[in-house]
């Protein structure tokens, strides 16, 4: 069960002047779900739509820009859109970070972008990345999708996964249930280079000039 909280309590942002804002919110007729752009496009899990026309909000420094988007279904619930302009972007991680290795996730919600730092678990039970829930963090359902981070040596931060949800599993004997937040990780993120093999893009799309 997904446990719906305020963003008021994950909004004590830091500035981090290597990564990028590649959040961004799908409009679809199912309503608002987030993605995040990547050299291979705009990937999301289709929570509220999962095919045809649909409209990308990206945000930029002089306020958001909407763009039309045709969804692409990739496979093991990842869904893909290629914007016609040309959006901040994050390279993907394949790595396999051991328990313990901290991340970085980021959303966005109506009071505007969100980071808070967690872990990478493990538990026997459960196959698939794995994060330790943050402490105080509780997860709002509008933010499925919300992108998780990884920063390996000398390189810049990575996308690592999609957080997918929230899971509680029985303890042992005497012991409280262990919470987990679940994500779509690199296990299935290859997808995308596997999708866009002439990528990082098909073509060269338009840059806004102020951002060149």
């Amino acid at each position: 069960m997904l446990a719906v909280g305020l963003l008021a309590g994950l909004c004590a942002c830091r500035s981090y002047p290597n990564l990028v804002e590649p959040t961004v919110v799908i409009e679809t007729a199912g309503g608002q779900e987030l993605g995040v752009s990547t050299d291979y496009g705009v990937v999301f899990l289709g929570q509220k739509g999962h095919t045809g026309k649909a409209e990308l909000v990206a945000f930029f420094g002089d306020g958001p820009s909407i763009e039309p988007i045709l969804i692409e279904p990739l496979g093991a619930g990842l869904y893909l859109a290629e914007p016609g302009l040309e959006l901040p972007a994050v390279q993907l991680s394949f790595a396999n970070p051991a328990p313990g290795t901290p991340v970085q996730i980021r959303g966005r919600g109506p009071k505007g972008p969100w980071s808070t730092q967690g872990r990478i678990a493990a538990d026997p039970r459960v196959e698939g990345l794995l994060l330790d829930v943050p402490e105080g963090f509780r997860l709002p359902s509008d933010q499925i999708g919300a992108g998780v981070y990884l920063r390996e040596p000398g390189t810049p931060w990575r996308l690592l996964g999609l957080v997918s949800g929230h899971l509680a599993l029985s303890g042992a004997a005497g012991e409280p249930p262990r919470e987990y937040l679940t994500a779509v990780g690199p296990r299935d993120l290859w997808r995308l280079p596997a999708h866009r093999r002439e990528a990082p893009r098909r073509f060269p799309a338009p840059t806004r000039r102020d951002l060149r």
